[in-house]
């Protein structure tokens, strides 16, 4: 490899291939490679221009096969990367060996005597026409702990052995980012649809469509040294109203405004206080008209004014699919907003219409979209928007038959999530909103700093889906996000009065108690609800699910429910402080135990308990019937929320769980 230092920075170049590596942030190092004759110029996540950095960059000698060759070693702080004569790249953390390019070829290997593999660390395939697919290769580290990455419905909280699909899928969010046991943060800097294999014994990020290979790594000396490394570059969570802290009322459909006042009108009799009530999808005509359909919802400021005077804020479904008869769709075909096929029929959404989708990563388009909102739900009073389906959710998850403005989807699908609430977030910038919220169904590296609160999808109501919720908020907070939350009870659940799923929401709701948003949502059956009409547009004909008020599932259940309630308006003030850290440092509201606990090893192998921020260890139920369950509390003091009683850590016990309560325990020091 031919070296050379330009701007700070290590070039070297080799068989066609151009290697960049920088100093980018605190203790970090930005690494890019290109088959074409310069980089794309693309940042990516990298949307936060660090302070400037010196890296010391010096030749080495390389431990290549046949003759010492030179090489060169970049350094930024605490931070090093060595880049031998085959183009082997080395990192170091305080000069200890962290991460090594996996290298089986002739030209000289410094991990392994074998060479006649032809295994290279980065390898690209070429595309018919274009650009490439592209493989890195590191050599796996035994006993090495992987964390973060977004949101996968799975068990397994340690990713090391995962083989994870970096798509975009309805509760699957690809955010690329991980935190490592070892001190070491890995973003994969690239929204291209791909995967990643955490092996025993390799690990392999593959990009399907990329014109450059784009990484960045921090070391730090915990998570959350890490994840404020990383924060510092994609960006942080504005600040959190507080008039959004308490409960979400929301439910599969409010079909009408009679039924919104309804149901806001009966928890103010009632006492339940909430902070939004969330309007959900079909209460508009047809798909992409992006309005409401005026004969269930006549007066819609007259509803939100009504709202506001309760102190309840109003939140309304926006969906990116634009059906062919919607009032919108001529004109946004014509002027290319819509997502594109390679070929066969132009669809490619299909729910309760023929549908397209709008191509997000137009900023033209995202412009009109805006438009739209702020005259036909902003200026009638609409407080937030509830941005659905924000993968997009395609019929088929084909990436290769989808293209976008920005190129084809198989490059940079994974980043419409953010794009689309950027359609909202930066209209309501613009237009002087204050701290704007809006809630979706997906991210990518950097959503955070676009106001998102990231729900986990439309997930079954089951104790096993509960369980794998809580490993989603765990890793959703280590790739950088957050404000992250669940539908309380799951999205889909069959009784709405089976004694089994009562006792599943009560013990979702003490969960969800201490997570950043306390919302209550839900598709409850059976379907035995009358439509209101027949046409064939409109929300009316469409089915809507059972109740999901606190007060329709018994005295029980209620009075459980209430009690949690009163504790979520109670943690408030709690809660400020937490919100300002995310605001502050990236840190999340649901923090795993090694968070705050980094040189605890049993810390780092305990999944079923969190930190609620740095004062609470939260212990959920997660099976039913369970009325005990096993805790493990760090070194430290610690008082049982419950009754009072201390524990000193670190020690393991069986703690009460009875229905009505769930262990929650303070840390005192």
């Amino acid at each position: 490899m031919f070296f050379d230092v330009q701007d700070n920075a290590l070039i070297g170049k080799r068989q066609g291939e151009t290697l960049r590596i920088e100093a980018w942030g605190k203790d970090a190092l930005r690494v890019r490679t290109t088959r074409y004759p310069q980089f794309t110029g693309n940042d990516w996540a990298l949307v936060e221009k660090p302070d400037p950095c010196q890296a010391s960059i010096e030749p080495v000698q390389s431990a290549c096969v046949g003759e010492d060759h030179t090489a060169y070693r970049i350094t930024n702080g605490r931070i090093a990367c060595e880049v031998n004569c085959s183009g082997v790249l080395s990192f170091f953390r305080d000069g200890a060996l962290i991460l090594r390019e996996h290298f089986r070829n002739y030209d000289g290997s410094i991990s392994r005597e074998s060479h006649c593999l032809k295994w290279e660390g980065r390898t690209y395939k070429a595309h018919v026409g274009g650009d490439y697919r592209i493989q890195l290769r590191f050599e796996a580290n035994a006993g090495e702990k992987l964390f973060g990455m977004g949101q996968y419905q799975q068990a397994q909280t340690n990713l090391k052995g995962c083989i994870l699909d970096l798509e975009q899928r309805n509760s699957q969010v690809s955010v690329p980012f991980a935190v490592s046991s070892l001190g070491y943060g890995f973003l994969w800097n690239n929204p291209a649809v791909g995967r990643v294999s955490f092996g025993e014994n390799i690990t392999e990020w593959i990009t399907e469509c990329s014109k450059e290979l784009d990484y960045w790594i921090c070391v730090g000396d915990g998570p959350r040294q890490l994840i404020e490394r990383y924060t510092a570059v994609t960006g942080r969570a504005p600040a959190f109203p507080d008039d959004l802290m308490g409960l979400w009322q929301c439910k599969l459909r409010y079909r009408t405004q009679e039924e919104v006042l309804g149901v806001a009108r009966e928890c103010r009799r009632r006492n339940v206080p909430i902070d939004v009530i969330v309007i959900d999808f079909f209460h508009w005509p047809r798909q992409g008209d992006w309005c409401f359909d005026p004969l269930y919802w006549p007066d819609p400021k007259a509803m939100c004014d009504e709202l506001h005077e309760m102190g309840v804020k109003v939140c309304v479904s926006v969906w990116p699919t634009v059906d062919k008869k919607s009032s919108h769709f001529a004109e946004m075909w014509e002027r290319g907003f819509l997502i594109q096929t390679e070929r066969g029929a132009i669809q490619t959404y299909e729910y309760q219409g023929d549908c397209l989708e709008i191509d997000c990563t137009n900023p033209e388009a995202r412009a009109y979209l805006w438009n739209i909102l702020r005259t036909n739900y902003a200026e009638l009073g609409i407080d937030m928007f509830w941005l659905d389906n924000a993968e997009p959710d395609f019929g088929v998850y084909d990436f290769d038959n989808y293209r976008y403005q920005m190129g084809p989807a198989l490059s940079c699908s994974n980043l419409y999530p953010q794009l689309f609430s950027r359609a909202a977030y930066d209209g309501q910038v613009a237009d002087g909103w204050e701290s704007p919220v809006n809630l979706l169904r997906s991210a990518w590296a950097g959503s955070q700093r676009y106001g998102n609160v990231v729900w986990s999808g439309d997930v079954p109501g089951t104790f096993e889906a509960l369980r794998d919720q809580l490993q989603c908020g765990i890793n959703m907070g280590l790739a950088g996000i957050p404000w992250w939350t669940t539908d309380i009870g799951g999205f889909m659940a069959d009784d709405w009065h089976d004694p089994d799923f009562v006792e599943l929401l009560i013990r979702w709701f003490q969960f969800a108690t201490y997570t950043s948003v306390l919302r209550l949502h839900g598709n409850r059956g059976p379907y035995d609800i009358e439509p209101l009409d027949d046409r064939e547009y409109g929300g009316g004909y469409l089915f809507t699910g059972q109740p999901t008020e606190l007060w329709q599932y018994g005295e029980e259940a209620e009075r459980i429910m209430r009690a949690f309630l009163v504790r979520r308006h109670e943690l408030k003030p709690y809660l400020r402080e937490v919100f300002d850290q995310a605001s502050a440092d990236g840190s999340p509201v649901l923090r795993a135990l090694f968070y705050e606990c980094a040189d605890d090893e049993r810390a780092w192998e305990t999944y079923d308990e969190f930190m609620c921020g740095p004062r609470y260890l939260v212990a959920p139920v997660l099976e039913l019937g369970m009325r005990e369950r096993e805790v493990y509390l760090p070194a430290g003091e610690w008082r049982d929320v419950r009754d009072g009683s201390t524990y000193e850590g670190p020690t393991t016990f069986v703690a009460a769980a009875p229905l009505e309560s769930m262990p929650v325990f303070e840390r005192l020091s």
